[in-house]
């Protein structure tokens, strides 16, 4: 593992979820060891090498990314890549599925076939903040609710060999 980590989000949602789960000491990294103490926002590689890569480090850095994308590219000038190892974590098709996932409704929701999560929520399940950060920590408040999702989505989701998913970074 490496001395130095970074945790960039793609939205509000994802970061409420991992700072739910930085809170409670759940992740396989904690707060004290991420690069500002906090989930950054960086998306594109070469802000993240001008903003943390070109300080001193004495040693390697693996970012995770929290990301629904699996063709967003994090592209890093080869002086770099040496010393920084990227873990994709994705959330595909949208962070809103461990919503479903919780409720109960994957089967119904895979039926709908030309809805998003983040419609399903709102229509169906009359979730109307369901993107909003305030809404996502107080679904999840109860952070064993948050595992129970998370392990449930892993379950039933198609992630390839070479990704995770947030459960795989749980402790």
């Amino acid at each position: 593992m490496s001395k130095y980590k970074a945790c960039i989000c793609e939205g509000g949602a994802e970061t409420a979820i991992m700072d739910l789960l930085l809170d409670q000491n759940k992740l396989i990294f904690s707060r004290d060891e991420l690069l500002e103490g906090e989930i950054l926002r960086t998306r594109k590689g070469k802000e993240f090498e001008t903003r943390y890569l070109k300080k001193n480090f004495s040693g390697k850095i693996t970012v995770y990314r929290i990301l629904d994308s699996r063709r967003e590219n994090f592209k890093i000038s080869k002086a770099y890549q040496q010393k920084v190892e990227v873990v994709n974590v994705i959330t595909a098709p949208e962070i809103e599925m461990l919503i479903i996932c919780n409720e109960g409704k994957y089967h119904d929701f895979e039926k709908k076939k030309n809805m998003s999560p983040s419609e399903y929520c709102k229509s169906i399940l009359k979730m109307k903040n369901v993107k909003s950060v305030s809404f996502v920590k107080e679904y999840f408040a109860d952070v064993s609710i948050l595992e129970k999702s998370l392990h449930e989505y892993k379950r039933i989701s198609k992630v390839r060999k070479s990704e995770k998913t947030i459960y795989d970074l749980l402790r």
